[in-house]
């Protein structure tokens, strides 16, 4: 989802958050998916895998909790969920965790979408001079955390799929 190229208030500020929370939320689901549907097929997940999508769906339950901490220091009007929600839907909706070859291209994808939009907010606030009612340090400091949890998932996804070629 492109940021733009800056971030100027703290209403886009919180809407692009916003965002934030439900890609996380696609995220933690399609990890559950994959864990319930092996379950009810009767398929055991090998631990490697199963370490996974427990620690997706770990994380990214705590980067909702930072997403949510950082939108509660703004001074902008909460954007209805559903709204932000429906964003989400048109832009990644399209495809379903059953149109993927399997549970480690879902999650590489689910891992490298989260990954290029906080890139892209950081980029997009970076090259902004506006001034938010969140220390703008701060704020950085978290998504460039975030991005990096982000990327050592891409790392470890791809690391179990060398494995399994």
């Amino acid at each position: 989802m492109s940021v733009g190229n800056q971030v100027t208030s703290d209403h886009q500020l919180a809407r692009l958050l916003q965002i934030g929370i439900v890609l996380e939320e696609v995220v933690e689901a399609r990890a559950y998916h994959h864990y319930q549907s092996l379950a009810e097929e009767d398929r055991h997940l090998d631990a490697e895998l199963e370490e996974l999508l427990e620690h997706a769906a770990e994380e990214s339950a705590e980067h909702r909790e930072q997403l949510e901490e950082l939108i509660a220091g703004l001074d902008a009007e909460s954007i209805p969920f559903e709204d932000i929600e429906t964003l989400v839907e048109a832009k990644y909706g399209q495809t379903k965790p059953e149109d993927f070859d399997g549970i480690l291209y879902d999650q590489l994808c689910n891992e490298e979408t989260a990954y290029k939009f906080y890139d892209d907010l950081i980029d997009g606030i970076e090259a902004s001079d506006a001034e938010f009612s969140i220390d703008r340090e701060q704020l950085l400091v978290a998504l460039r955390t975030i991005r990096e949890e982000e990327a050592d998932g891409v790392e470890a996804v791809t690391k179990i799929m060398e494995t399994r070629e």
